[in-house]
Parts: C-alpha cells; sequence; structure tokens
C-alpha cells in the first residue's frame, strides 16, 4: 500500500495544480465555475485518500464537506448570482493569458524548490503534497490578482482556500472542529460575498474592478 497510496496521492494533488492552471486559462464565468466545481471534487478525493492511507476517518467528513459546499453548493449559487447580475462575457484579465501561464509556472517551481528545501527531513508524501498544496494557494491567488471581475476573484479565494485543506490535510490531518469551522466560516464568507457583489452591481451597474477604480477618479 505504501507505493500505491504515494503514488494515487501524489497524482490527485497533482491534479489540483492542474486544474489550477486550467481555472487561470478560461475566459468566461461559467467555464470558470465548472472548473472550481472540478477543483472541488478531485479536492474531495485527495482528502478521502489521506482519510484511507492515514486511517484517519475524520477526514472523510472533511471530504464530504468539501464535495457538498464546494463542488456543489457554491458553483451552484455563483450561477445563480452570475445569472441574477446578468453576467454574461468573457473575464476580462489584468494580462494576458500567456504571461499569466508563465507566472503560474514559475510560481509552482518555486514552491517546489522552497518546500524540499525547508523541509528536507519531512515524510516524503507529506513534503510533497505540501510543495504542492502552495502551488494551489499560490495559483488562487494568481488568479486573484490576474482578474479584474469580481466573481473571478471569489473564485481564486476559494481555490486558494482548497490549497490550504491540502496542506492540512497532506500534513496528518487536522481537528475535526477546526474542519466544520472551517467548512462555516467559508459559507458565511460566501454569503457575505454574494451580498456585496450585488450591492456593487446595484450601485454601479458592473462588477468590473477596473470600472470601480474608475468611479473613484482612478484611471487605469
Amino acid at each position: 500500500m505504501g507505493g500505491l497510496g504515494f503514488d494515487v496521492a501524489h497524482m490527485l494533488a497533482g491534479g489540483l495544480v492542474m486544474i489550477s492552471f486550467t481555472m487561470l486559462y478560461q475566459d468566461r464565468l461559467s467555464a470558470v465555475i465548472h472548473v472550481y466545481a472540478l477543483h472541488a471534487v478531485v479536492l474531495s478525493l485527495s482528502v478521502a485518500w489521506q482519510a484511507f492511507i492515514q486511517e484517519a476517518p475524520h477526514l472523510y467528513i472533511t471530504a464530504a464537506i468539501s464535495l457538498v459546499f464546494k463542488a456543489i453548493i457554491v458553483p451552484t449559487a455563483l450561477h445563480r448570482i452570475v445569472r441574477r447580475l446578468g453576467i454574461h462575457r468573457e473575464v476580462e484579465t489584468v494580462v494576458g493569458i500567456g504571461p499569466t501561464m508563465l507566472a503560474g509556472m514559475g510560481l509552482v517551481a518555486l514552491s517546489m524548490v522552497l518546500m524540499l528545501r525547508v523541509t528536507p527531513g519531512a515524510d516524503a508524501l507529506a513534503r510533497e503534497d505540501l510543495a504542492f498544496a502552495l502551488s494551489v494557494l499560490l495559483l488562487g491567488l494568481l488568479m486573484m490578482v490576474t482578474r479584474r471581475n469580481a466573481v473571478s476573484q471569489v473564485i481564486g479565494f476559494m481555490s486558494l482556500e482548497n490549497g490550504l485543506v491540502l496542506a492540512a490535510t497532506g500534513a496528518k490531518g487536522m481537528p475535526l472542529v477546526v474542519e466544520i469551522s472551517v467548512a462555516f466560516s467559508i459559507l458565511i464568507a460566501f454569503i457575505v460575498i454574494g451580498v456585496f457583489l450585488f450591492r456593487i452591481r446595484e450601485r454601479f451597474d458592473t462588477v468590473d474592478v477596473g470600472a470601480l477604480d474608475h468611479f473613484r477618479g482612478e484611471r487605469r
């Protein structure tokens, strides 16, 4: 089980990184939301596998929470928000897709080098999972920075949080009370963000953050 456990965990964590790149590549909101749902499904599978190989039953609850909240409830709510706001257009980016993908590759390389150097004495599986988790986190942050649409920035924030969950489970899990509190915190934050987006749309008739700068008198 040792070799198989390592290979499957490695494949799932690496899959999260690849899906993060796929999210960065998308230029339509509906596609970004669909890819985020896939991101959450793979995260759930990764956490469930960690529960199996670590013999940590409480991680199955984390996997279930990720599947229900992140792969089903949040994407469904986002699709409804997009329809309610009438946003059916391409996602505007600060820089082009090409430079963004190159920057993403650089961040992944940095994550690998950094984590493999600062954790030389750690378990091989935990060390590489942490490297992948840092990559997912930084790619989520990159998405937040390079997207001008507030909805896509919210998705970048949530994919960043997926990296934190991957890191916590890869490092031998976290207490169940923390997992449940994090899940409810995310749900509350999502509700607040939804209200915030509706207020932006109502006030400025757009959710493009560049347009908000224009209203403040700051032209790019």
